[in-house]
């Protein structure tokens, strides 16, 4: 991707940590994903142009490469075996630094650099090479966490592939779907990484494998004891209410919560009582009440 700044690309400046790399990519990887922008081929190119400034500027090695000689950072190894040469031969000049080269190295180079962009214009047998491995940012709502899920994603290539979202996931995991990555030489390809993120529930809420809801318990029930029913994520659950149960009490249900990523084990349901006063009284029941008020004050 000669001529284009990597650091550019993703917004940050040469002096970025690893955390914010990885923000801006993160950030623009969901702005101009396929999936987002269906038929948009600028969109589709800005994506692969960030998918590859991330792959080299968040490994510490290629960056470094990187910061040295640019867009010829991979070939910084025969860079350098070139520097060590007595006799200067070429002159290379990147960002303000001369690297000189001997003939034979200088000839090596650039039998390279042509099998990068031609096939079989060296008489030197191509060596297969890994290619990058890619993340891709998706988006899956709770129940799709709970339950698993498929998902069918758009490839930097343009060709569509189904995915399996195992039972389980949350923000930050990270699905391995091997050889789908970017390509290499002798047809090598890097992994593929889907890089999950959960939407909020509107009745749910989520701390680790265990799950917390609201239960409405009415006066009457809190104060008696009675049966209610408990929304999970698997339909409805009977839950016993014992006498004069206070508000805001939590009753934890085993085995309720989310499903422990690669394995059976599955996190709690906390269920907490929110007591529900009741409204539009009868004269009698206001009567009862006021009966109620003078014997707990006596």
């Amino acid at each position: 991707m000669a001529g284009n700044d990597y650091y550019s690309i993703l917004g940050v400046n040469r002096n970025a940590s690893e955390r914010e790399i990885k923000q801006a990519y993160r950030r623009l990887a969901r702005r101009y994903h396929p999936d987002v922008n269906p038929g948009d081929k600028s969109a589709e190119a800005r994506f692969k142009q960030i998918n590859e400034a991330y792959e080299v500027l968040s490994d510490k090695e290629k960056r470094q490469k990187y910061d040295q000689f640019g867009d010829q950072w991979q070939y910084a190894d025969q860079f350098a075996r070139a520097g060590r040469q007595q006799a200067p031969f070429w002159d290379f000049s990147q960002g303000g630094t001369k690297v000189y080269f001997g003939e034979d190295e200088m000839g090596s180079l650039f039998d390279d650099l042509l099998r990068g962009f031609t096939t079989g214009a060296s008489s030197r047998r191509v060596q297969p090479r890994r290619g990058r491995d890619v993340e891709y940012p998706l988006e899956v709502t709770l129940e799709e966490a709970y339950h698993g899920t498929t998902r069918t994603i758009s490839l930097e290539d343009g060709k569509r592939l189904e995915v399996k979202i195992p039972p389980g996931v949350k923000d930050g995991s990270r699905v391995r779907i091997a050889g789908k990555g970017g390509g290499g030489y002798g047809g090598v390809r890097g992994d593929l990484y889907l890089v999950i993120s959960v939407k909020p529930h509107h009745l749910f809420q989520r701390r680790g494998d265990d799950l917390y809801v609201g239960v409405a318990v009415p006066l009457v029930v809190a104060m008696l004891g009675g049966e209610v029913q408990v929304t999970t994520l698997r339909g409805k659950l009977a839950l016993k209410i014992p006498p004069e149960t206070q508000n805001g009490r939590a009753f934890r249900l085993a085995g309720q919560g989310m499903p422990h990523l690669g394995n059976s084990v599955r996190g709690a349901l906390l269920a907490k009582v929110n007591v529900v006063l009741p409204t539009n009284l009868t004269q009698q029941e206001k009567e009862l009440f006021k009966q109620l008020g003078q014997l707990r004050s006596g």
